[in-house]
């Protein structure tokens, strides 16, 4: 496939081009329809819902709220209600409003004035619910009530439906995540080229799969977040598999294979990879359907699409562009040297080999003081709270922020979660009565009963995200309810978010188990090992409590959360661990599936775990510790996005992928593999035996190599020796396929010579290394009989991996 989208790479940028050009035409007539369903079977708060949407369904939507304040005098003045009663009455009269109850409005309005008479609120009632309340007509209500301020008349508006009006524009977290991505890419590269192609395949994958999303918003629910949350997590898995397929296809043209051939092996390897690694992290997405929490179905629908379109374009439109650079890939200082100097080895970065050789020779203080500096980060999220974040938690420069700390100042902290008692039977004044005698209790008021059913307005003393306002409303199901003898839930806004996250809640160890367990299984089967995949399960669980603690000092306990612009402290969103540990299950399975793939393959070649989990730090560390940046940098540009769930998702996640490739995987993983020494590929003979055989990167030779001849294996021999003759002792001489493998690696002899052992016929590259000494590759072509081949080191730059 690789192949044919190379030699057809026209026809495959026609097909993607159209493709994102269709599916966005499409997408643009038919329009969104996101809908945020908080449905909860079973739960008291929806039985409570659906009591008043059959008694009262004019009056079942989204209930938002006008808030006025004057700087003297009172609200009652007539020069005040001059100008408020008008807007209030043409409110009124737009379609879409149910209601608009008035603090003018006889007795009854007085209670919607503040005690010093200073501020004074109107509700607004919607005949639907937030998400399905026109956009132009929340807006109409908006500049409608804004346009009775003057100097001293303070006018500001709250609500979920106000609040969707007043998001910033969209694509700002995105441009910065990509051009912060771009930079670290042309870092790493060096050419410009193949700095755009994992963005271009990025915004292929996010494109098509956020457009198909959008289409698919009208035949099933999705939630406005999934848009988001699917190009958040699209750009940093499209970008990062595109950059380790890119990676694998420069070293190939480096080590002298032709750009087809190279291209074709890089797909075939780190492409299959990629594909296995794409899987794993839309399983792990699918786990938060275990949940059955209908609000997450949107999200695991919109993320695992991207996701998969992501993968799509990295294994057909890559290989596809690739053909059109050909050696372009590379910088142009590279073209020139490989042209000049032939072919070279791999070789790793002198830190990436120096900080693998460390871990090897200090493993155990390495593991220390990584695990140390977990336990430190992990210890706020003891003190986790979910929740749900409200108006109190947006920027301070905001209308609906500005309503809720008017009502919070105006009528008490409580104000802006009233509790709705929505009572069926029994005898409402003993129940109204035992209500207002209920400590944290600040007001209560009955409303006139419609088909027999009774809503009693419940105003706690404490704020909606206040634990003292949990206790309140279990106090009142548990406890008032019963005693009054009557038939009652208690729901609204708040008690909504508290039974989500007790929900939630509950249902989080079934999750976490449900992923861990697939990850298990997945490992075992790929590195036919037992303890492999514990230790992958365990450094899991030590990322998501340190990335929750960073959650927790941040959007919780408030620490520099001034310096992110994002408001106020506030408890965790309830929804926020489920798609969080979701996403870093997969990403997290991407980075261990890229070391320790490398790791076993030199294992199979070696059996020496010391040499395999070193070889597979120094080759792989730098690479996954540029993706981890990539990821870092898209997903803290998230915090731009003017969305509290989403800025806490790109803030949680890049904590996640910060601390699981820079630490766990770059330190812990490989320390305690080599504790663990050849126990880490330890497997039961009898489960050897059942397992079936999941080649993640298979034998990049398996087609290219030539067939043995009858004669057998065959030799290249000769000697080492430096510019003036002498003979080179110790040089390390490592024969590679034309792909790259190791097929053979030895020591020169005092007098410099060697004997590397051939397979069979055919060309291949051989290295010399040596201490002091620059390396030397070159390609030899072996006959049935053995090779003489004398090779001269020049003293030079050290080749740190050799």
């Amino acid at each position: 496939m690789a192949r044919w989208c190379y030699r057809h790479r026209l026809v495959v940028l026609l097909l993607w081009v159209g493709a994102l050009l269709g599916l966005g035409a499409a997408a643009s007539t038919a329009g969104t329809d996101y809908a945020n369903v908080f449905s909860l079977p079973n739960t008291d708060s929806k039985r409570a819902y659906d009591q008043m949407e059959k008694a009262f369904p004019e009056r079942a939507g989204d209930t938002d709220t006008v808030v006025w304040k004057v700087d003297t005098g009172t609200v009652r003045d007539q020069s005040v209600q001059s100008r408020i009663q008008p807007v209030l009455e043409k409110i009124g009269k737009m379609a879409g409003v149910g209601g608009v109850t008035s603090p003018y409005a006889g007795d009854r309005g007085a209670a919607q004035i503040s005690a010093n008479g200073r501020i004074a609120y109107a509700q607004i009632t919607f005949a639907k619910q937030a998400n399905a309340v026109p956009k132009q007509l929340v807006q109409d209500v908006v500049d409608t009530a804004q346009g009775a301020r003057s100097g001293g008349l303070h006018v500001e508006l709250g609500g979920q439906a106000i609040q969707r009006v007043q998001e910033p524009p969209t694509g700002l977290a995105e441009m910065i995540g990509i051009l912060a991505a771009a930079v670290v890419l042309f870092l790493a590269f060096g050419s410009l080229f193949a700095m755009l192609l994992p963005i271009g395949i990025a915004i292929f994958g996010v494109g098509t799969g956020l457009f198909s999303t959008q289409l698919l918003s009208h035949v099933t629910s999705v939630p406005d977040l999934a848009p988001l949350l699917a190009t958040l997590i699209g750009l940093g898995v499209g970008i990062d598999y595109a950059l380790f397929i890119v990676t694998r296809h420069r070293r190939g043209i480096l080590r002298g294979m032709d750009p087809e051939d190279s291209a074709v092996t890089a797909l075939n390897t780190s492409g299959r990879a990629v594909l296995f690694a794409g899987g794993t992290v839309c399983i792990a997405l699918a786990g938060m359907l275990v949940t059955n929490l209908r609000f997450l179905d949107g999200v695991v629908i919109g993320t695992s699409l991207t996701v998969v379109f992501s993968v799509l374009a990295a294994v057909t439109l890559l290989p596809a562009l690739l053909g059109f650079l050909g050696s372009r890939v590379l910088s142009r200082r590279q073209r020139r040297k490989l042209a000049a100097e032939g072919p070279e080895p791999e070789r790793s970065s002198g830190f990436a080999a120096r900080w693998s050789a460390s871990v090897q020779k200090r493993p155990r203080s390495i593991a220390v003081m990584a695990v140390v500096v977990m336990a430190i980060l992990a210890i706020p999220v003891l003190s986790l709270r979910l929740g749900a974040t409200d108006q109190g938690n947006d920027d301070a420069s905001t209308t609906t922020r500005k309503a809720y700390d008017l009502l919070a100042e105006g009528f008490g902290p409580g104000f802006n979660g009233p509790l709705q008692v929505v009572s069926t039977s029994g005898d409402t004044n003993k129940l109204v009565q035992g209500i207002r005698a209920t400590d944290g209790v600040a007001q209560v008021a009955a409303l006139p009963p419609a088909q027999g059913v009774t809503v009693i307005q419940v105003v706690p003393t404490t704020s909606p995200q206040s634990e003292k306002t949990d206790q309140l409303i279990d106090t009142l199901r548990d406890k008032v309810i019963p005693d009054a003898g009557a038939q009652a839930h208690v729901g609204g806004v708040t008690a909504i978010s508290k039974d989500f996250s007790t929900v939630t809640g509950d249902r989080l160890p079934l999750f976490i188990a449900t992923i861990i367990g697939l990850g298990f299984l997945l490992l075992m089967v790929a590195f036919r090992s037992l303890v492999v995949p514990l230790t992958a399960a365990l450094m899991n669980l030590i990322a998501a409590a340190a990335s929750f603690g960073v959650l927790v000092a941040i959007f919780q306990w408030g620490w520099g959360l001034s310096l992110l612009g994002l408001g106020k402290e506030g408890p965790i969103n309830a929804f926020l661990p489920v798609i969080m540990l979701s996403l870093l299950f997969g990403l997290s399975m991407d980075y261990q599936v890229f070391l320790v793939s490398r790791m076993h393959e030199e294992w199979v070649h070696t059996k020496d775990n010391a040499r395999a989990v070193r070889v597979g730090l120094a080759e792989t560390s730098r690479v996954i510790n540029s993706a981890a940046l990539i990821m870092v940098c898209v997903f803290l540009a998230f915090v731009l996005s003017g969305d509290s769930g989403a800025a806490m998702a790109g803030v949680g996640l890049a904590a996640a992928v910060a601390l699981d490739a820079f630490i766990l995987r770059t330190a812990l993983v490989p320390a305690a593999m080599h504790l663990l020494g050849k126990s880490n590929w330890w497997l039961p003979a009898g489960l050897e035996k059942r397992l079936p055989h999941l080649a993640v990167e298979p034998a990049e030779e398996a087609e290219s190599l030539p067939r043995a001849s009858a004669g057998g294996s065959t030799v290249v021999h000769g000697f080492v020796r430096d510019a003036e003759g002498a003979p080179v002792d110790g040089a390390v001489l490592t024969l590679l396929s034309k792909g790259g493998r190791q097929l053979d690696r030895v020591t020169s002899l005092a007098d410099g010579s060697y004997i590397v052992s051939v397979p069979a016929p055919g060309t291949y590259l051989l290295s010399a290394t040596a201490s002091s000494y620059g390396a030397r590759a070159r390609h030899v072509i072996v006959t049935d009989e053995p090779l003489v081949h004398d090779l001269e080191l020049t003293e030079g730059e050290v080749d740190a991996v050799n």
